[in-house]
């Protein structure tokens, strides 16, 4: 016997719910995809020197990114068919996932709010090495001025403060690119672009998280009004 009245309405508000819910996963495994394959952060990411590799722990975020999106979409489409069943075993187990799924985006969050500074600091850290050996001239300083090079043509900037913005141009014309008095009248420095670049980023995944969460909330209620309502209308 099917659901009647106001739990007939849940039912469909739920499938709809549901369905956004998955058509968000789609969009935040679309976008992950492309914070992880983004030019700027690759270029930067996959960079070595010497025997240290440039601090990932961006990628974390996105991997945990990646498997939302792909978990949101699955439990989206086991909501859509569980309430369209009205099947009191599908919605339990709808539940139990959101459940599961919130307990750990809510940990994600936790994650990405504790490192949101220390990700960008690692970073610059790795370019002030590169840049200090490519100007004193240390052990492999060859590798040391690629390392540099790459972040100032990727990032379109020069130095690590504002003194070396003014006068790395002028002590080692090859790291910086051709049009460096643009670097000295806008002080386009490299500290400044890496935490334009992860803060951006940090910024939309957060973004997505919220409106997840909010829409997770919206769920869990309405799952469990469902389920009380078919449990009435089974014992009717």
């Amino acid at each position: 016997m099917g659901v009647e009245g106001c739990t007939k309405c849940i039912k469909y508000l739920l499938f709809v719910f549901n369905f956004i819910f998955w058509l968000a996963g789609g969009i935040i495994l679309g976008v992950a995809l492309w914070l992880r394959h983004d030019s700027q952060t690759t270029n930067i990411l996959y960079l070595q020197l010497g025997d240290k590799q440039a601090p990932n722990t961006f990628y974390v975020g996105i991997y945990i990114l990646i498997a939302v999106g792909a978990v949101m979409m699955f439990v989206g489409f086991l909501g859509c068919y569980g309430a369209i069943q009205e099947s009191q075993c599908l919605l339990g187990t709808f539940f139990t996932c959101l459940v599961i799924l919130f307990a750990c985006e809510v940990a994600a969050g936790i994650w990405g709010f504790v490192n949101k500074d220390q990700i960008a600091k690692d970073v610059k850290q790795f370019y002030d090495q590169a840049l200090q050996q490519a100007l004193m001239g240390e052990s492999d300083a060859s590798n040391a001025k690629a390392v540099v090079k790459t972040f100032h043509e990727t990032l379109d900037c020069c130095g690590s403060d504002i003194l070396t913005s003014t006068f790395t141009p002028l002590w080692k014309d090859d790291l910086c690119r051709k049009d460096s008095l643009k670097s000295f009248f806008e002080n386009t420095n490299c500290h400044k672009k890496i935490d334009e670049l992860f803060s951006g980023k940090l910024y939309l995944i957060g973004i997505a998280a919220v409106v997840v969460a909010v829409i997770m909330i919206f769920e869990m209620i309405l799952s469990m009004v469902l389920c009380c309502g078919i449990r009435n209308s089974s014992v009717y």
